[in-house]
This record gives C-alpha cells, structure tokens and sequence, in this order.
C-alpha cells in the first residue's frame, strides 16, 4: 500500500499516535464516527479536518461501514483527491504544491487497481484523472501527455459521452493534439467517428480542424489575428481565436479573447462563458461579478434560479454565509418547487455551526441550530421529491449531533417547544435569526 502524506498542519497539530494505527479511525472512534466527521468538515471545507478522520479508509480500504448504508468507497476516495488537491492549491512551496498533487494522483492510481468494473465508472475515473492532469500539468511532469491517455481511454470507453462533454471541448483538444504530433491518420479517423454524432459548435471546429490539419495552428492564428486587426469588431473572428485557443489549452489567451467577445457583445452566454472560465480558476469575485451580468441577461425564472444559487455556493465558499443565505432564499422564491435552494440553507447553517465554534467546543446551545438544518432538509424533500436521496443522506450525517436527551433535560426544553435560534445562544449567530422546534 503506498503512502499518503498528511497536511503540514495536521502534523503539528495532533501527536504521531494518533495514525500509528492507519487502518483504523483514529481515537478509538467506530468507523461510522470517523466517517460522519470525516464528511461533515469534508462538506464545510475543513480540509485539514477531513483528512485527519478520513485518512484511515484508503488504508483499509472498507467496502461498507455498519450503520450507513449509502456509505461507496468510490465517492471516498474521490473526496480524498479533493482534498489532497486543495492542499495542493494553497501552497506555494513548489515541491509541497507537487507532493500534495503526487498523492492525489496515487489516489486516483490506486482506484484503478482496486475497484472493478462493477465498482466504478471506468469511463468517468478516466475522464476525471484527465482533467486533473490537464489542471496541474504545471506541476506533474508530462502532466498534458498523461492527461491525453486519459481522455483517448475515455473516448473508447464511451465516445458519445466524450463527444457531448464540455460541448465538444474535449474531442476539440486531442484532435488539435494529434494534428500537432503529426498523426494525421489518427485524427481522421476520430473525425470520422465523431462527426456524425457532433453538435453545430463541434461540427465547426472539426471543419476548422480538417482544413488546417497540415498547418501550423500557430500560424492559423496568427493570421487570424492579422484579419481581426482589420476588423476589430468582427465577433466571428474573436471566436474563432478564443476556441483556437481554448482548443490548444491556452486558457489565458482564451479568456482573454472571451473577455474582448464579452466587451462587444454582451450576452448571456458570453457572459456565462466567463463566468465558468473565472470558476474553474478559482476567481470567485470574478465569478460572482459575470453571474450577477448574466441574470440580467436573461428573463428565465429558472435560470435566473440557477444562477442565484450558483452565487450562494460561491458566497458560502467564501465565508460569507449571510448572503449565501440571501442569494438561496432568492433562488427558492424564484422557483417554489426546487428542493436544492432548502438544502443549500441547511448547509448554510451547518457552516455556520463550525464557524461560531471555531477555537472552542460545541457546546448543546449551539447542536440546537441542527434542528433548523433538519427544518430545511424537510422542506426541500417536501418541496421537490427528487432531492429525497440527498436529504436522507444529509440527515445521516446531522441527525447524529442534535441536542441529546440530557441536553434537552439540562435545558428544559421538552418536545415541541419552539425556540428561536439566534443572538440569545451567540452574537455569532444573530443574523440567522429564526425559530425552530425541538425534537
């Protein structure tokens, strides 16, 4: 079994004894604990936390824990290189940056050595093992090639899901990557199998693709650039040029065309565009800035719901959990029957839970804001039947922490009672300001 290194942090912060038994939950903890922990600070974003209650089941590797019967390995180690990732991305010590990143490559590594067909969507593993080269390749050496392998393992594994994924992004890149390795005949022959099944937007790139398929792309744009200088406002040519470039994995230049598109021709789409770019390079202010333009781009109630959640996840992401909860109640308003917007206000206030708690012990005032979290969690799967799946699972990780029937006795709270959840348990949470009952 191969090692996977811990965080800085966790090192000083808990003695060695603690992982001299690495196939078993630390402190002692039923595997069903060291999960529920493990997920719980995994969803608010304490990573360090995570690993410290996780690390222990890509050693043992269970297929099962007791008590949690919706509890896959998969999903684990999935969350894991989310971890090891985000470790990875707030260093700046190159060589941490990489170990961090080593290590959830070995993750993903081991995946495939020990799951089955039967365990795990080989097609998506691939797909995601790809993009995770792709997003680091600065980082893993001939992290691009590696990543290719990936995506063409993908392709044969299920090309119609290839083809439609990121609208053609994808099948875009490795044909542009074939043409410059000189395999002409490869190329074509994943023309041929893609073309038929490809969207409008493909199907342009192929052509693009065909006609320039002995040509140096460098020099394609370069003399695309010398007609758009011609025709500075001409949006066919700035597209062209963000796609090539996009298509070669140039994402700077990419987005730097997508924001010039963006300057002259204010869509939703563009818009949307940029957005999507800004978010996947972790540029939230950017993010909430084109999200908040495409919702006035467009008059779709249930868009305009999408993307307000969209901008509650960032807000949340981001430590500002009064207004994630603000962009959440107007997402909820804008569409009645969706359950998602109830489940992102419960989250919402389980993270606010960790955060007034931060330094210090949960204490029984504070587990009461777990009833609010289960009131929400009822509403989204009364409100929205296919939410049902993921209310039961959330409710398996809070259910757990509510007030005990002691604390209720300490208190005298009995069954029923209403109380209010807010500055009377913490100034930390009187912004939440709304009533519960105790269960």
């Amino acid at each position: 079994m191969k090692t996977y290194i811990l965080s800085l942090a966790l090192l000083v912060a808990i003695s060695s004894n603690a992982y001299s038994q690495s196939e078993e939950p630390p402190f002692g903890m039923s595997e069903l604990q060291a999960y529920s922990l493990f997920y719980e600070n995994f969803r608010q974003g304490d990573y360090d936390m995570a690993l410290m209650f996780g690390r222990w089941m890509l050693e043992k590797q269970p297929r099962t824990i007791p008590g949690h019967n919706s509890f896959t390995l998969p999903r684990q180690y999935e969350r894991l290189v989310t971890v090891y990732t985000e470790f990875s991305n707030r260093e700046t010590d190159p060589s941490m940056k990489s170990a961090y990143l080593d290590t959830a490559l070995t993750i993903f590594n081991d995946a495939f050595e020990i799951f089955d067909e039967d365990e795990i969507d080989l097609y998506r593993w691939h797909f995601n093992r790809g993009r995770f080269l792709q997003e680091h390749q600065s980082s893993i050496p001939n992290g691009m090639d590696r990543a290719f392998e990936d995506y063409h393992i993908a392709f044969e594994l299920d090309p119609d899901r290839l083809i439609e994924a990121g609208d053609g992004y994808f099948i875009q890149i490795m044909l542009s990557n074939l043409v410059a390795n000189n395999e002409r005949d490869r190329a074509l022959q994943m023309i041929d199998q893609v073309e038929p099944k490809a969207s409008a937007s493909l199907a342009a790139a192929i052509d693009e693709i065909r006609d320039g398929l002995f040509a140096d792309p460098e020099e394609r744009i370069e003399f695309l650039k010398g007609r758009l200088e011609a025709n500075p406002g001409d949006i066919a040519l700035i597209t062209e040029i963000a796609g090539m470039f996009q298509s070669q994995g140039n994402r700077a230049k990419a987005i730097e065309y997508a924001e010039k598109l963006y300057e002259i021709d204010k869509t939703f789409e563009n818009a949307r565009r940029l957005a999507d770019f800004a978010k996947a390079d972790g540029q939230n202010q950017a993010a909430i800035r084109y999200i908040r333009e495409a919702l006035e781009l467009t008059d779709d109630n249930n868009v305009k719901s999408r993307l307000n959640l969209e901008l509650s996840e960032i807000y949340q992401n981001e430590g500002n959990l009064r207004t994630a909860r603000q962009y959440a109640r107007t997402a909820s308003n804008l569409d009645r029957s969706w359950g998602q917007p109830f489940i992102q206000i419960a989250t919402i206030y389980a993270g606010a839970i960790s955060q007034c708690t931060s330094g210090r012990q949960i204490d029984r005032d504070d587990r009461t804001v777990y009833w609010l979290v289960l009131d929400y969690l009822d509403r989204a799967r009364n409100a929205d039947s296919s939410v049902a799946s993921t209310v039961t699972r959330l409710y398996n990780s809070y259910q757990p922490v509510i007030p005990s029937a002691e604390d209720k006795f300490f208190r005298g709270w009995e069954t029923g009672d209403t109380i209010r959840i807010g500055s009377n348990i913490s100034e930390c949470y009187a912004w939440i300001d709304e009533t519960t009952t105790v269960r």
